[in-house]
C-alpha cells in the first residue's frame, strides 16, 4: 500500500514516548474521566463536564481510532488538540469570546477548557424566538452581532471550519446576545477567501436547514459580515462561486 506524504511526514517525526509511558497516561485519564459527566459523543471526541481546580470545566478528549496505526494515531490527536487550544487562544488575543482554556495533555489528547455556565446555543435560541414571536425579523439583532464577530475571525485569519448555530453560544444576560464561540476541533489558519468563502456557505447550508423560513435572517447576517470586515469583498465573491459549484454539483447529483 503507498504511503502518502503526511503519513510519511507524521512518521519521520520525532519518536513517542515509551509505551508503558503512555498507556500510564491514558490509564490516568480514563480513571479521571470515569468520573465526569459526558455530555455529548462525537466520532472524533467525548466531551465531559466536571471540575478542574475548582473551577467549572470542559473536558473534549480526543479518544484513539483502532483503524489507525498507534503512533499516527497519536500524533494525529495531539496535532489536532493543539490546533484547537491555539485557535481559542488566537480568538481571545483578538477579542473575541472563547473558553478559557485551563491546560492540554498531550499524553492522552484532552483539552480542559473553562464551561460557559448558564449559556445556551445559538441554535436553541433561534428555535425558541422563532416559536414565541413568530417573526424572523426578531432575530435581525443576533444575526448583526454575529455577523460582526465571524467578521473579526476572519480578519484574524482563523477559519473555524464548522460553523453552526449549536457552535455557538450566547452568556447570560441572554439579550445581551453575548457571542460565544467554541469547537475549534477542525480550525486551521488561512488568509485565503477561499477558505473564508467555504467557512460561510458551511454556515449557509447549516443555518437554512436547521432553522426554516430564516432566509432573512441569513441575509442580514451577511450584511453585516460584509460591513464590520476589512476583507469582505473577496470572501463574499468567493461564497457566491462555492454556492455555484454547490449548485452544479446537486444537478449532477
Amino acid at each position: 500500500m503507498a504511503v502518502t506524504r503526511e503519513v510519511a511526514a507524521e512518521m519521520s517525526e520525532e519518536p513517542e514516548p515509551e509505551a508503558d509511558a503512555l498507556a500510564a497516561a491514558r490509564e490516568r485519564i480514563r480513571c479521571f474521566l470515569s468520573g465526569l459527566e459526558l455530555v455529548k459523543q462525537g466520532a472524533e471526541a467525548r466531551v465531559y463536564r466536571g471540575r478542574f481546580q475548582g473551577r467549572a470545566a470542559m473536558v473534549k478528549h480526543r479518544f484513539p481510532k483502532g483503524y489507525r496505526h498507534p503512533a499516527l494515531e497519536a500524533r494525529l490527536g495531539r496535532r489536532r488538540t493543539v490546533q484547537e487550544a491555539r485557535a481559542l487562544l488566537r480568538c481571545r488575543r483578538a477579542g473575541i469570546s472563547a473558553p478559557v482554556v485551563f491546560f492540554v495533555d498531550y499524553a492522552s489528547n484532552c483539552l480542559f477548557m473553562e464551561e460557559i455556565e448558564g449559556s445556551v446555543t445559538v441554535r436553541d435560541y433561534i428555535q425558541s424566538t422563532m416559536e414565541t414571536e413568530k417573526t424572523p425579523e426578531s432575530l435581525f439583532g443576533l444575526a448583526k452581532t454575529v455577523g460582526q464577530v465571524l467578521a473579526r475571525m476572519h480578519d484574524e485569519d482563523l477559519i473555524h471550519g464548522d460553523l453552526t448555530t449549536s457552535n455557538m453560544l450566547l452568556k447570560p444576560p441572554l439579550e445581551q446576545l453575548d457571542i460565544v464561540l467554541i469547537d475549534f476541533g477542525l480550525s486551521f489558519v488561512s488568509a485565503l477567501p477561499e477558505d473564508k468563502g467555504v467557512d460561510l456557505y458551511v454556515l449557509e447550508k447549516a443555518f437554512l436547514s436547521t432553522h426554516p423560513n430564516t432566509e432573512s435572517v441569513f441575509e442580514a447576517f451577511l450584511k453585516s459580515y460584509s460591513t464590520s470586515s476589512r476583507k469582505a469583498r473577496p470572501v463574499l465573491k468567493k461564497l457566491d462561486e462555492v454556492r455555484l459549484r454547490g449548485r452544479k454539483r446537486s444537478m449532477v447529483g
